[in-house]
């Protein structure tokens, strides 16, 4: 497996061998989760300088998004079966050459296509890079305290892009493309020296070709009528067609699985409890938090008339927050007083913070709402984030690493355009005309909603992840095939 061969240390930390493939991990996420917020602040200037319509316009940022969350569960399995190094090294490479051409197109089509491809290729990198922690570090503290600071850099990617978009913006909306292409060909150059190459573990007895093809349809299509909720409405035949045709082959496709003798997904991952409460979890939470910072940001930025570079660094306390509790605080609160317990303080902590935020107002009130709420949220988020990744990829053999680390991210980003489509339904039904006091009462019940999606959340960590602490366990590679099949919570 793609890892670097040294003891595992005491106590969760990380010695600097290890830590060196963790930060080129880290920075292949925080390149994915960079690229969902950075583009925003450009959008005016790439509308001007191109000549795009607004719909276009829509799809540079969406292209990346459902291209991201329809090819994850394809990109969890090419990992598994081509090999983690390899697929990661690939698909990075994909990336950097997808921005760089972002930042030289001169039409509109061009730039979309250049979002599509770096959807794609961030959809092979986030599992395979997730599964290549999770294979290197031993189950336990030390996992635990990989994957909260692998989480903690998804949530400072995201916020600094609010703000290092305005930054570049001002001088060219092109670097905002061109800046990530040099990140990534860094971390393509350094990967080598990071990973040892792998070999795809287990025999492989056929390759379910037609599994792949209905999961990465339906996945495909399900965020795309997700995605076109918050534009064209819930009952649009843009909405209602794509979403339709998504169950349809979600359903053939869990007929096919059950009769593949080795299916792309083994359904057999959802038989513990635990994981498939995990990958619920992040439905929850992700519909949630995101749903929120799509409220939020309409309110800051369309309501109090705030610019995006200000919005930016105005939510910057939440991503700070995400920063420092994720890195410091959720691998040894997971080891020391279990998955469960940890994932409900965090999805309370979460739904406090937006909580606060139902008492907006015609005025900011920063200091005395806004800013404790983002601190809140943002404790809440670093330690649930984290916890639900390593609940989703808990006791999964070797083997099954990225379509199990696929599965977990791809929940997370259906959550997210179930959580903007709710968000935007509701503040659209709930603002009755178009006065101040009434956008108010639109954004108090969108964050009132969005307070309704933790509630849920905290509910699934009570009943559905385990009660135990975690304790450390031998390497991936030798976890038992029947401890992934086992019906019980794991």
């Amino acid at each position: 497996m793609a890892q670097v061969n040294d003891r595992a240390t005491t106590g969760g930390a990380i010695d600097s061998r290890k830590g060196f493939a963790l930060a080129v991990l880290c920075a292949a996420m925080f390149l994915d989760a960079l690229d969902t917020s950075v583009v925003g602040v450009a959008l005016p200037s790439i509308q001007e300088d191109l000549g795009l319509s607004n719909t276009s316009l829509q799809w540079v940022v969406s292209a990346y998004t459902v291209a991201f969350g329809g090819f994850l569960l394809f990109g969890g399995r090419a990992a598994d079966l081509l090999g983690r190094r390899r697929t990661f090294l690939i698909a990075m490479g994909l990336f950097a050459a997808a921005s760089l051409a972002g930042s030289l197109v001169s039409e509109g089509p061009l730039l979309v296509a250049s979002r599509i491809v770096k959807g794609i290729a961030a959809a092979f990198t986030a599992p395979a890079a997730l599964s290549i922690i999770t294979t290197t570090y031993r189950e336990g503290a030390e996992r635990n305290r990989a994957i909260a600071i692998y989480g903690a850099t998804a949530a400072s990617g995201y916020s600094l892009g609010l703000v290092l978009s305005g930054l570049l913006t001002t001088a060219d909306w092109r670097l905002v493309f061109f800046v990530p292409s040099v990140l990534a060909a860094a971390v393509m150059i350094a990967t080598p020296f990071a990973l040892k190459a792998d070999r795809p573990s287990g025999e492989r007895r056929s390759y379910d070709a037609g599994g792949t093809i209905l999961v990465t349809a339906g996945a495909l299509l399900l965020v795309f009528g997700l995605v076109q909720i918050p534009h064209d409405g819930l009952f649009s035949a843009t909405a209602l067609l794509p979403l339709g045709g998504a169950v349809l082959l979600l359903i053939l496709f869990v007929v096919v699985e059950n009769r593949h003798p080795d299916p792309a997904v083994p359904l057999r991952l959802f038989r513990s409890w635990t994981r498939s409460s995990a990958n619920v979890l992040a439905l929850a939470f992700a519909s949630s938090s995101i749903g929120w910072a799509f409220a939020a940001t309409l309110y800051l930025q369309e309501f109090l008339g705030h610019s995006a570079l200000r919005t930016g660094i105005e939510l910057l306390p939440y991503g700070l927050t995400v920063v420092v509790v994720a890195n410091f605080v959720t691998g040894r609160l997971v080891s020391a007083i279990g998955i469960r317990s940890v994932a409900v303080l965090g999805m309370t902590a979460q739904t406090l913070g937006i909580g606060l935020w139902i008492a907006v107002g015609t005025d900011a009130r920063y200091a005395l709402i806004l800013m404790p709420g983002l601190i809140l949220h943002g404790i809440g988020n670093g330690l649930t984030f984290s916890t639900m990744n390593i609940a989703g990829v808990s006791g999964v053999k070797n083997e099954e690493q990225g379509i199990a680390s696929g599965m977990i991210i791809a929940s997370f980003q259906i959550g997210s355009g179930i959580g903007a489509a709710a968000i935007s339904g509701v503040l659209t039904a709930a603002t009755n005309g178009t006065s101040d006091a009434a956008r108010v009462d639109g954004f108090q019940v969108s964050f009132l909603t969005a307070a309704i999606f933790g509630v849920v959340g905290i509910l699934i960590s009570w009943l559905g992840l385990r009660t135990s602490t975690p304790k450390a366990a031998a390497p991936a590679t030798e976890a038992r095939p029947e401890a992934a099949a086992s019906p019980t919570p794991s």
